[in-house]
């Protein structure tokens, strides 16, 4: 199949663009803003799901589901939330249609709601107003539920997975007795995330805190995981929130201490969506395709036989059906595409294209000679080895993979990150390498909102337990004790 992929080197942004759409993983809706997720994109995000779900049950948390829609008086409560959200917000004021007479549907004037609905930008007032009727006691703590669920954020400039008005993700809510609580579970959410990032999607990330600036609306402390793009962007890919008492109070969530004492509740949430989607691809894909991370590739093995004949197709396909039932025995997801409507070459290019790990080419000479073509997706690298033990081989050369890409995408993160001292040389770099800028701020928003508006560099995270290093800011060159990473991002 021809491919027409533009090269990255090229054109980075419209190379995304293509990729997402030729790869079958998303395509733009009818609704401006929102996409639609095509089977193999949403099987990758199921693949998300499943491992980030048994993560969050394995420390306790459970799932619940709470409403789309959000009164409008709720986000009054909480004035640093409602001032964060309250320019992406969709806003539902009538509820009901009408006919107008000439065959037009129109709104119907008299069915105008007494209060407005905002549509979840995300659920902290809805929950925390449910959390008042669940809390009493220091008994009902802590709470640790999950939501799965779509948010709507009324975005301009709107791009597959990265951006969109609606997306796809789960929010974390949790309630607890002390601030010490509160801030041990955010922080190991923060690591869940990590975990996750690094272990099954093979992305390296930064794990750190944001400036106030930069904090979730509402939150006394945001932590961040943060991952570098090929192009030299950053990607947010994970944030985890210490809500202190904030949303407690503006709801009125108390409960009865041990000692007796009344007190308001402690807060968290954190949250992850589709956007992962995003740096999947942009972390490791090439110019031909996707490169897929075995643990979340929807085909972890694809088997093309290469036959002349029928007679040499059923053979084939006798050996093949034993190796997919070894496979699927070891959890390893296989297709065995014996389509008639395709050559070989095109199923070749076909599952490159989509970022199938490991292909396997199997013809009538092979089966004489005892051996099968294996190729890995990542590296291009193509083989002949023996068919003996195949299915142990196919099993250790996934987990292979799996290191590689991650050494691969950690060692271009390495050689990104570069440490500066003066401003000229933090615009030099932002312009002619891109990557992380590890430098030196003062602290104060005022530098960080200039630095923002003269380069389009932020700062990413303040990262955990950052060494001390005395300097000077690079722009107002007053006194530092610590260096923060700069990069432009998505």
């Amino acid at each position: 199949m021809s491919k027409g992929i533009t090269s990255r080197n090229d054109d980075y942004s419209q190379w995304y663009n293509e990729l997402v759409t030729k790869a079958d993983l998303a395509e733009h809706s009818a609704v401006r803003g929102c996409m639609v997720i095509k089977p193999y994109g949403y099987s990758i995000w199921e693949k998300m799901q499943a491992a980030l779900d048994k993560m969050f049950k394995d420390t306790g948390h459970s799932n619940a589901y709470f409403p789309l829609f959000i009164p409008k008086s709720f986000f009054s409560k909480e004035a640093s939330h409602v001032e964060g959200f309250a320019k992406e917000c969709a806003v539902v004021t009538h509820y009901r249609l009408k006919n107008d007479g000439t065959g037009n549907i129109v709104v119907d004037e008299d069915a105008k709601l007494e209060e407005e609905l905002i549509v979840r930008p995300t659920s902290e007032t809805i929950i925390w107003n449910t959390y008042r009727g669940w809390i009493q006691s220091y008994r009902d703590l802590p709470i640790l539920v999950n939501q799965w669920a779509n948010v709507v954020r009324w975005e301009m400039r709107t791009r597959l997975f990265l951006r969109t008005a609606e997306f796809l993700w789960q929010e974390g809510h949790t309630a607890h007795a002390t601030s010490e609580e509160a801030v041990a579970e955010a922080e190991r959410m923060l690591h869940v995330y990590a975990d996750f990032a690094e272990n099954w999607m093979a992305v390296p990330v930064v794990k750190g805190t944001k400036t106030p600036n930069e904090r979730f609306a509402g939150a006394l402390e945001t932590y961040c995981i943060e991952a570098l793009m090929q192009d030299g962007k950053a990607l947010q890919a994970g944030t985890s929130h210490f809500l202190g008492q904030n949303f407690a109070k503006a709801f009125d969530v108390k409960f009865t201490s041990k000692e007796g004492k009344l007190d308001h509740v402690w807060a968290t949430s954190w949250g992850v969506s589709t956007r992962l989607m995003g740096a999947l691809i942009m972390a490791h894909s090439d110019d031909a395709g996707l490169v897929l991370p075995p643990k979340l590739a929807p085909i972890q093995v694809v088997i093309i036989p290469i036959y002349k004949s029928e007679e040499d197709l059923s053979r084939i396909t006798e050996k093949v059906d034993g190796l997919v039932k070894e496979l699927k025995a070891k959890n390893i997801s296989v297709k065995y595409d014996d389509r008639d409507t395709q050559r070989p070459g095109f199923k070749f290019a076909e599952y490159e294209l989509k970022g199938v790990p490991v292909r396997i080419a199997l013809g009538a000479r092979d089966l004489e000679n005892g051996t099968v073509e294996i190729a890995r997706r990542d590296t291009k690298e193509k083989q002949t080895i023996s068919s003996e033990n195949l299915a142990d081989h196919i099993e250790q050369l996934l987990e292979q993979i799996q290191k590689d890409i991650y050494q691969k995408a950690l060692k271009f993160r390495e050689e990104n990150i570069t440490r500066v001292d003066t401003y000229d040389e933090f615009k030099k770099v932002l312009d002619e390498k891109a990557g992380f800028v590890s430098a030196h701020w003062d602290g104060t928003p005022e530098t960080e909102q200039r630095i923002k508006e003269e380069t389009k560099a932020t700062i990413r995270c303040i990262p955990i337990n950052n060494p001390k290093e005395d300097g000077v800011c690079i722009l107002t060159g007053k006194p530092s004790v610590q260096r923060v990473l700069f990069a432009r991002a998505y």
